[in-house]
C-alpha cells in the first residue's frame, strides 16, 4: 500500500498533506509555488511509494461555478496525463480555509504563523485528506 498525496490547489501555491504508508494518517507537508508543483510531485513520487493523489475540489452546491474550477481542472487532466497509474480523487474543500484559519487561531501558535497563507493551505489539504480517509474507510 502506498501513500496518498493531497492538494488544496490555489493560483499562487498548493498546499500539501500525505498519508502514512498505511493510509491511517494524514499529516500537512508544505506549500508549493503553483508553477513548480509538477516539480515537487515528480520528486516526492521518486522519493516514496504513492498510490493516490486527492485534489481540493470547490462543489458548487447549487452556486454559479468558481473560476478556481477551470485551473484545478487543468492540474487534474495534468495529474492523469502525467501518473495515469494512480486515481485522482476529487474531494469537496468547502469551508476547509475556515476551518484550518480557525485551527491555527486556536493552537497558540504566533501571530505572524496565524496569518501565513502557506500554513493554512497545508492545514486546508489534511483537513481534505483527512476526509477522503473517513469517506474511504465507510
Amino acid at each position: 500500500m502506498g501513500r496518498i498525496l493531497a492538494f488544496d490547489y490555489g493560483l499562487r501555491r498548493v498546499g500539501m498533506a500525505v498519508t502514512d504508508p498505511l493510509q491511517i494518517i494524514a499529516v500537512s507537508l508544505e506549500t508549493s509555488p503553483t508553477h513548480k508543483i509538477f516539480d515537487f510531485i515528480k520528486s516526492y513520487c521518486l522519493k516514496e511509494d504513492v498510490e493516490a493523489f486527492v485534489v481540493g475540489y470547490p462543489f458548487s452546491h447549487g452556486h454559479s461555478e468558481n473560476e478556481i474550477v477551470k485551473h484545478i481542472d487543468k492540474f487534474i487532466l495534468k495529474l492523469n496525463e502525467l501518473y495515469p497509474e494512480k486515481k485522482v480523487h476529487k474531494v469537496d474543500e468547502s469551508f476547509t480555509s475556515k476551518i484550518a484559519a480557525h485551527t491555527l487561531a486556536t493552537s497558540g501558535v504566533t501571530k505572524k504563523e496565524k496569518h501565513n497563507k502557506g500554513n493554512i493551505d497545508a492545514i486546508s489539504a489534511n483537513i481534505i485528506l483527512q476526509s477522503f480517509l473517513e469517506m474511504k474507510g465507510k
